[in-house]
């Protein structure tokens, strides 16, 4: 049984406390604003900048902020299908492979075959969209794990990528000049200095913002989410949701490809293995659970906490094994927070 203080017409209506619960009622109402908003999130963020400030040199320049948003931009991106696909109850491991598989598409093979930029770009999104789209398919149609049909998936976008490079890699140099420009941290945007990948980044954010809590699409996708079963009998078309869900992952995928193209390093079978978990981790510690509930804004604080906590750890000499071990125990924290509370499901 729960008990609802009134409010005024238009004010904000009060957290929730449950009567029968028997912590504190203060601790059930920062509770309920954790379950509204990433408070510890945001306070563990503030936490790690201002430690990192204090303890690391130099991470407070002008070059250092540009470059640590330039990197949670490139996960927070990398975060996007990542977000839709847990909310949605599933998983994409083939990200890292549609990131691979679209750099190489839109560099080493547009030169192969003389392609313009826009004729690769084009071939490489159909392509993601109609394998991301076979993904959601199968996993919906034979209720298939999607963490074993997206990491087959994965693997044969890097695959056919590869029958058309020999060698198998690629450097970023060979993409355009505007991409590499686009790309980079030190760019302005349109004489503001903030890098023109942040402002992509700040747009997406609130699209994807305005998508899942506006739209009824986006409402469609959360109840498919909270219960498949119920949305179905509510004649809500979820196996269309999976499809087109997986093929937009696989296509902001390809998108996050293009970046890491033009960032100037080189492009191999792993390197998109770092977006991959670093996508997941920004959604589970940003507070986004499977089936939800959550949000992208709770992703862009993961993202951003996951970039400035690596950028803090390398500065005090941190190996990566200590930085798996961060990331891990990170997770465990997250997880065993948002587990104790009640599914969305059971709401329903």
């Amino acid at each position: 049984m729960s008990a609802v203080a009134s409010s005024g017409a238009g004010a904000p209506a009060p957290p929730i406390v449950d009567i029968d619960d028997k912590r504190p009622a203060a601790l059930q109402r920062v509770l309920a604003l954790q379950q509204r908003m990433p408070l510890l999130q945001l306070v563990a963020l503030v936490i790690v900048s201002v430690y990192g400030a204090l303890t690391v040199d130099g991470l407070t320049s002008s070059s250092s902020i540009r470059l640590i948003l330039v990197l949670a931009a490139l996960a927070g991106l990398a975060s996007v299908g990542q977000t839709l696909l847990i909310l949605l109850g599933g998983f994409d491991l083939s990200v890292s492979g549609f990131i691979v598989g679209g750099a190489l598409i839109v560099t080493q093979v547009a030169s192969r075959f003389h392609w313009s930029f826009a004729e690769a770009l084009i071939i490489a999104l159909v392509g993601a969209a109609i394998l991301g789209a076979i993904a959601g398919q199968i996993c919906h149609r034979l209720d298939v794990n999607p963490l074993i049909i997206t990491l087959a998936i994965g693997t044969v976008a890097v695959g056919l990528a590869q029958t058309q490079t020999p060698g198998g890699l690629t450097y970023g140099a060979s993409a355009p000049r505007w991409l590499v420009t686009l790309s980079s941290s030190g760019t302005d945007t349109f004489g503001i200095p903030v890098p023109p990948l942040v402002v992509i980044w700040a747009v997406v954010a609130i699209l994807m913002t305005i998508f899942l809590s506006r739209s009824v699409i986006g409402a469609r996708l959360m109840a498919t989410g909270a219960n498949r079963g119920a949305a179905d009998y509510s004649l809500i078309k979820t196996r269309r949701i999976w499809t087109v869900t997986f093929a937009f992952s696989a296509v902001m995928s390809v998108i996050v490809g293009l970046f890491v193209a033009g960032s100037g390093g080189a492009i191999t079978n792993d390197a998109g293995d770092p977006y991959l978990f670093q996508s997941v981790i920004a959604v589970i510690v940003g507070g986004t659970v499977f089936g939800g509930p959550g949000s992208y804004g709770r992703t862009v604080i993961g993202a951003l906490f996951l970039t400035v906590l690596n950028n803090v750890l390398l500065g005090h000499g941190a190996s990566a094994s200590d930085q798996q071990i961060i990331y891990g125990v990170a997770i465990l924290v997250a997880v065993g927070l948002y587990s104790r509370d009640r599914r969305v499901r059971d709401d329903i």
